[in-house]
């Protein structure tokens, strides 16, 4: 059968709101507590901004140029964007029943309520305006609408409150002040959620509300008649020449300040709101009626994660889970001795992040070191690897970081993580132009008594030491030569413009590492034709390459079986007769985000397996810097196997398999339960428990702390200003 047709893909688009409409199933989940399921509603929520901040804004911006040219799927942008119009309603109506028939019942069965200026008493409106007054009221802007006072700016995401005035008494002479609309901004500065007292548990009002409920102490002389709710969600892409600009960063620092002017691209409203407000608010954003989406639930709920915060009850939220370190860490005297002797694989948040920041913090502080190398995507708040290069190039070392400015959503951070490198003495670089470096990868160079002998790291996963505690990711480090040639080699290419060397272990985009991919495919599909064992397994965020997809389309045509844990986006539409019979598509979603990229090719015991940082869509395979590297050492790829593989697959609690027609479905639970993540944390527990007796068995071994998880965010110290 011929693999041309569109009707053998999934929309991207489309695919994506049906991951997140996996995430709102989270948050309706019963068996999760209640401030798990507020999490995840609020993941919901904000992932919904994202897409429409970028996704929605690139289709509207190609429909404004009159781009005609269809994906693999065949929707023309307009058609994409009323089909996603479409999708979101029913998405919405679906995050309201949650809210009302889920998360409404179990804050009250907490004894947490949310209450209405209309719910109150007559003693918790006075404290409620007293508290309006004094701690809200002077943050307040009251903006009238008016042929003096035009439509204002309106920042994105935020939360506006609109009203209709109506002003005081009778029998005043009609001009053109009686009546008039007006907005008031909700402060980002101040938590939406104001306590008020209450008989029992704990209550509070939104801020909103109290401005609606105290339109009248901001516009004296009027009263309201009426008053919405909303947000505007502009678009927030970043479009920067790079072959035009003379300074990168300066261009994307002067796109970054443009960037809120970005034209809106989405309209939230109450469904309350009046026909009147919303067409005064789509004409003043310039917005159709496809725009706009009504809530009865709570706009923005991510902000109502304060709720969490301030109420400690164990038994409303999941039990904490504290990563792992290694007991071969706690063993070595050094990382550096630690990876002469043998390769070491971590899996995060299983296996504690510690062990990372540790050798580059060791190699800023080894005086025999020579050199330090890495990139950097996105970084934590107080990233201690910034700190650690700084020190090394105070120290006297050489340190060269990339930093990739145009990481979406993280540029204005990442600029100034390089500026503060650069201030240290540290050489950074922004990559190559028209190319986002996405590659994780450290180099350590090290003079020792043999010689010059190199340390590497590479991952899956972002320098990040936050998101390492709440995603799933690999750690790859070791001495091996033929590794440290070719990252050195990455770093040469990223930093001197040269040439790309004949690669020994890595395959990197957007050289060949698609290519590569592609030759792993076709090779398991040889050998099903000879008659040999074959099998794919594959685990990425997305899946969408067109080229990939039909190459895997091949391979189900020749009788290889093909499995794949896809946690997002997937395009490739699994069971179509002739077609993907052979190919199995599972989405695990669970407490961690499921961000690792690990590709096995080859029947069991035989695989070939490699660890990328790139999942199989374009931009990954032709626009990015992304390295995948091999995984040698057999006790790792069993390892590899075991918990990415054969317990992913085998998930049924946290997993949804994907149909033919786009739609998932949870995976029964009619065998024996297995929730792979959950799995993952008690192996790692039994771990630690067995390495402590051990120790407490051995009293000549050096006590350590196996763990103790370094990664925690840190209280800051007072300053000394």
């Amino acid at each position: 059968m011929p693999l041309t047709g569109s009707e053998l893909f999934i929309n991207r688009e489309l695919s994506w709101l049906a991951f997140n409409e996996r995430v709102v199933a989270q948050a309706d989940d019963p068996s999760l507590p209640l401030y798990e399921r507020l999490r995840f509603f609020g993941i919901a929520a904000e992932n919904l901004d994202e897409f429409f901040m970028v996704r929605v804004a690139g289709l509207k911006r190609q429909v404004r140029s009159g781009v005609l040219e269809a994906p693999a799927d065949g929707l023309l942008p307009e058609e994409q964007l009323a089909a996603i119009s479409e999708k979101v309603a029913g998405l919405l109506e679906e995050v309201d029943r949650v809210w009302f028939e889920g998360i409404v019942p179990l804050l009250a069965s907490a004894d947490v309520h949310l209450l209405s200026p209309r719910d109150l008493d007559e003693g918790q409106l006075e404290v409620a305006h007293d508290r309006f007054m004094r701690d809200v009221f002077p943050a307040l802007t009251p903006i009238a609408l008016d042929p003096g006072h035009p439509f204002p700016h309106l920042r994105n995401k935020t939360l506006n409150v609109a009203l209709h005035l109506r002003r005081r008494g009778k029998g005043k002479r009609r001009n053109l002040h009686n009546r008039l609309y007006a907005l008031v901004q909700v402060p980002t500065v101040l938590t939406r959620l104001l306590r008020v007292p209450h008989k029992s548990g704990r209550a509070y009002v939104m801020l909103e509300d109290l401005i609606a409920r105290y339109a009248h102490e901001l516009f004296p002389g009027f009263v309201a008649e009426e008053s919405a709710c909303f947000r505007v969600i502009r678009n927030w892409d970043l479009e920067v020449d790079e072959e035009e600009a003379e300074d990168l960063m300066h261009a994307v620092e002067a796109e970054l300040r443009r960037r809120d002017r970005g034209a809106a691209v989405r309209l939230e409203i109450v469904d309350s709101a009046s026909a009147n407000i919303e067409m005064l608010l789509r004409d003043a954003l310039g917005l159709e009626a496809d725009d706009v989406f009504r809530y009865k639930s709570p706009l923005g709920p991510q902000d109502l994660s304060v709720l969490a915060k301030e109420d400690l009850r164990r038994e409303l939220r999941i039990e904490p889970f504290t990563p792992v370190t290694p007991t071969e860490f706690g063993d070595a005297e050094s990382t550096f001795d630690l990876l002469r002797e043998q390769d070491v694989l971590l899996h995060h948040p299983y296996d504690s992040f510690e062990p990372v920041v540790r050798f580059i913090e060791e190699a800023a502080e080894d005086p025999r070191v020579l050199a330090i190398k890495q990139t950097f995507y996105r970084t934590s708040g107080d990233s201690p690897f910034v700190r650690a290069l700084s020190r090394a190039a105070e120290n006297g070392k050489q340190v060269a970081a990339l930093v990739e400015i145009k990481a979406r959503f993280d540029e204005q951070n990442n600029i100034e993580w390089a500026r503060r490198l650069e201030e240290s003495g540290v050489h950074v670089v922004y990559g190559l132009v028209g190319l986002k470096t996405h590659c994780k990868a450290a180099l350590v160079v090290r003079r020792e008594d043999q010689g010059i002998r190199s340390y590497v790291h590479l991952g899956t996963g972002n320098y990040n030491p936050q998101t390492a505690r709440g995603y799933t990711d690999l750690s790859f480090m070791t001495a091996r030569e033929p590794f440290a040639e070719d990252v050195a080699a990455l770093f040469n290419m990223l930093t001197g413009l040269s040439d790309a060397p004949t690669w020994r272990r890595l395959s990197v985009a957007p050289i060949n590492l698609e290519s590569e991919v592609l030759r792993h495919i076709e090779r398991e599909i040889q050998r099903s034709q000879a008659g040999e064992p074959c099998r794919i397994r594959a685990k990425m965020n997305s899946l969408v390459d067109p080229v990939a997809i039909r190459a895997l389309y091949r391979a189900s045509q020749a009788g290889v079986p093909v499995e794949l844990l896809v946690r997002g986006i997937c395009c490739l539409r699994p069971g179509l007769a002739g077609v993907s019979e052979n190919i199995r598509v599972v989405s695990i979603v669970d407490r961690f985000l499921e961000h690792s990229r690990v590709f096995a090719f080859g029947p069991d015991g035989r695989e070939t397996i490699l660890l990328s940082s790139a999942d199989w869509m374009p931009r990954n395979f032709r626009r990015r810097v992304e390295a995948m590297f091999p995984i040698d050492d057999p006790k790792l790829k069993t390892r590899i196997m075991q918990e990415i593989f054969e317990e992913g697959l085998a998930d049924n609690e946290s997993a949804h398999e994907l149909r033919a027609d786009g739609t998932y479905k949870k995976v029964p639970s009619d065998k024996k339960r297995l929730r792979s993540q959950y799995r993952c944390m008690d192996r790692a527990k039994q771990d630690d428990l067995l390495a402590a007796e051990s120790l407490a068995l051995t009293p000549v071994r050096k006590p350590h702390r196996r763990n103790r998880d370094r990664t925690k965010p840190k209280k800051k110290k007072p300053s000394r200003k």
